[in-house]
């Protein structure tokens, strides 16, 4: 049962957005010389697989028969009747409800922005049936991430987690544009909304070149502000290279290789830097 429902949700994929939730804490913790409180950490990584969980299974649901009828999807747990859809929906239910309990226990701030944040994130889950920018809606979604753990500590907004925050939006917007080359002309079929809808193949990785790349400048300028030594600088150029090395693996006569440049690389990225981000701030 367990492990349907971690297959539902895609658990392993939280290693996309969970390491800048991490940096954005440790973050806080070292610019404001706040006190290290694990409890405080734990709630929030809690927060992030919440919101995660219920984000994940409400787009499975809510999808259920589009998924059904794509070849590449049908074999998804609600259309293969291995999850049943009450029970997906109660699990979208229960999440958000422990999602917004843990943003209580940690401060006032968090807990009366918690609606809004999964008003995101559930909502994304809407929007490819009416615009083609589904992908940047998705990207602010996990862009929560650093800026909710650095608010987590602080409470506050400052500039150096919104810029964590901008190098996730576009870094996720990027990535996802790619992955839904695969749905082009399923989408295309059932009036359904998309950046290679829109703009085809071949324009659909060009706009992702160029978010990658705002994606590498959001983290250079983020390591100029925020004043990092000479390790971060190494975790950025690997995390800036692999996102070079994605995009070589996918051509727009060849996508045969989505998965590794989606799945593997970006997996990779943003856990070494995260611990280089780590290693900057706790052993230089």
């Amino acid at each position: 049962m367990v492990k349907n429902y971690l297959s539902l949700i895609k658990f392993s994929h939280t290693i996309f957005a969970l390491p800048f939730a991490v940096v954005g804490f440790f973050v806080a913790v070292s610019s404001t010389n706040a006190e290290l409180n694990w409890t405080t950490f734990g709630l929030v990584m809690l927060c992030m697989i919440f919101a995660r969980n219920a984000a994940m299974a409400f787009n499975r649901y809510l999808d259920r028969d589009i998924d059904k009828d794509n070849e590449r999807t049908a074999i998804r747990e609600i259309p293969a009747g291995i999850v049943n859809v009450k029970s997906a929906l109660i699990f979208v239910i229960t999440n958000c409800i422990l999602f917004v309990i843990a943003t209580f226990f940690i401060n006032t701030l968090c807990f009366y922005l918690s609606p809004i944040a999964l008003g995101v994130i559930l909502g994304y889950s809407y929007t490819k049936r009416f615009t083609a920018l589904c992908h940047i809606v998705l990207g602010i979604g996990l862009s929560l991430a650093p800026i909710g753990s650095f608010l987590a500590v602080a409470g506050e907004f400052t500039l150096l987690p919104l810029l964590f925050s901008f190098a996730v939006l576009f870094w996720v917007s990027g990535f996802d544009i790619m992955y839904a080359l695969q749905d082009e002309e399923f989408d295309k079929s059932h009036n359904l909304h998309s950046i290679p809808v829109w703009l085809g193949t071949k324009g659909a990785l060009n706009l992702s070149n160029f978010l990658h790349l705002l994606t590498a400048m959001s983290i250079i300028f983020a390591g100029y502000y925020g004043a990092f030594n000479w390790v971060y600088w190494i975790g950025a150029a690997i995390f800036c290279g692999l996102l070079i090395y994605q995009h070589s693996l996918v051509k727009p006569n060849d996508l045969n290789k989505i998965n590794l440049a989606f799945f593997t690389t970006n997996g990779v990225a943003s856990v070494i830097f995260a611990i280089f981000v780590l290693a900057d701030i706790y052993l230089v």
